[in-house]
């Protein structure tokens, strides 16, 4: 959009009492006009015409939502988890004597590195550099990819906004595959876009006839795809993904999870594939979930734009010294890795055996359960939220009788255990 400078040759309105009541003179049509670029330059002139309005009635009328956009005030919040503060004084526990299972976040926490470069941080008063050069730099060693396709996000969720709201126009379609990451079904809300969905398969696979078919009809701009998808932990072979990938339409790939699943990251595909961008975390895998650090791989053709429309300064300094400092011990993260996928394994096994839960096998941190011998979701979560493990439990329609368990702790296990047990 352009820019409008308005120069007035006297004060922009007048008003002037009269028999109580406020008159306000409004300018007249522009007196001279010039055009340069994408700048106007107006000259107007006041006007002798006058319209009454009551101020005192304008301002009964007037209150601040009345300023807010009208896609905005029909937004649902989005459902977050609550954090261990409030969960503490909610269920009377310390923080530490509830075992948090609920929002897939690393048990054993980042390198000991990092909290080595929080304690000795020297410029946290200097702004932190707009363009991440360290840690863009750090991550091309890591991937293999040059840091000219990287962008660095507060949290991957800052860059799904930040994709939607240089892509998307209002009144534009995403396409969505549920159940998965509702971040997305939500940050299309914020920006005014209408979501198409296309069901999972009962085993969580994707149903790439049907997504074709829609993008076909409906010719939605960006299809969102999570691998390993939240909450059920299935992955997308190469096979579903390139065909997915012959079609128009922008796929952003979500690899938050994708450590655990013992796969290769996509982000190089992003070289050979012009309508492919890969998100990716470091809440998982290196326990950073606290400081918000994501970041994305994109086409050089889309990453320009992405530069010109994010904020100058949307890492924090303790963010970027923190990622840089998790990459320098990759030893250690792969060990985080490897324990929580041997747990992973154990815990399926206990939930098998559990009469009323049905485990969904997984290829992340987590693991999704059918609940079943009558049992209600939704009480078996609060029930074990009285006894101090926190489990998530959804209201959508999709998941409606579903609950998913964080892998954590050997011994966050077992106290999950013995408390399914008592509820038996």
């Amino acid at each position: 959009m352009g820019v409008i400078d308005i120069y007035n040759t006297s004060s922009f309105f007048l008003i002037k009492p009269n028999n109580n009541i406020n008159q306000f003179v409004i300018p007249q049509r522009p007196t001279c006009c010039s055009f340069g670029g994408n700048h106007i330059r107006v000259i107007a002139m006041n006007s002798t015409i006058p319209v009454l309005h009551e101020l005192n009635e304008v301002q009964q009328r007037l209150t601040g939502d009345a300023f807010i956009r009208p896609h905005l005030r029909q937004l649902s919040p989005y459902q977050s988890i609550l954090p261990f503060e409030v969960l503490s004084a909610r269920l009377g526990r310390k923080p530490e004597d509830i075992i948090k299972l609920d929002a897939n976040e690393n048990p054993y926490g980042p390198p000991p590195e990092v909290f080595e470069a929080l304690g000795s941080l020297k410029f946290p008063y200097i702004y932190p550099d707009p363009e991440s050069r360290r840690l863009r730099a750090a991550l091309a060693e890591d991937s293999g990819l040059e840091s000219d396709h990287i962008l660095v996000g507060c949290g991957a969720d800052e860059l799904i906004d930040l994709i939607m709201r240089c892509v998307l126009d209002p009144g534009d379609k995403i396409l969505d595959c549920p159940p998965t990451f509702t971040m997305y079904e939500f940050d299309a809300a914020v920006n005014n876009a209408l979501v198409l969905k296309v069901l999972r398969k009962p085993d969580f696979s994707l149903n790439v006839e049907q997504i074709a078919e829609v993008v076909s009809l409906e010719k939605p701009k960006i299809i969102f795809l999570t691998s390993p998808n939240n909450p059920d932990g299935s992955i997308i072979n190469d096979g579903d993904l390139l065909k997915i990938l012959e079609l128009p339409i922008l796929v952003v790939l979500d690899e938050a999870y994708i450590e655990f699943s013992g796969l290769e990251s996509r982000m190089k595909w992003v070289k050979k594939h012009d309508n492919l961008i890969v998100l990716r975390t470091f809440s998982k895998i290196a326990g950073l979930a606290g400081l918000r650090v994501g970041y994305g791989a994109f086409p050089l053709s889309i990453i320009q734009y992405l530069w010109r429309a994010k904020q100058p300064y949307n890492v924090s300094v303790a963010a970027e010294v923190s990622a840089c400092a998790a990459l320098q011990n990759p030893t250690y993260l792969e060990m985080v890795k490897n324990v929580l996928s041997q747990e992973r394994e154990r815990l399926f096994k206990l939930l098998k055996d559990v009469p009323f839960l049905e485990p969904y096998p997984t290829f992340s941190n987590f693991i999704l359960c059918e609940v079943t011998s009558g049992k209600d979701a939704k009480k078996l979560k609060e029930d074990l939220a009285q006894m101090g493990v926190m489990i998530r439990h959804y209201n959508n329609k999709e998941l409606k009788g579903f609950v998913r368990v964080s892998v954590g702790k050997p011994e966050q296990t077992d106290a999950l255990m013995a408390c399914l047990k008592r509820l038996s």
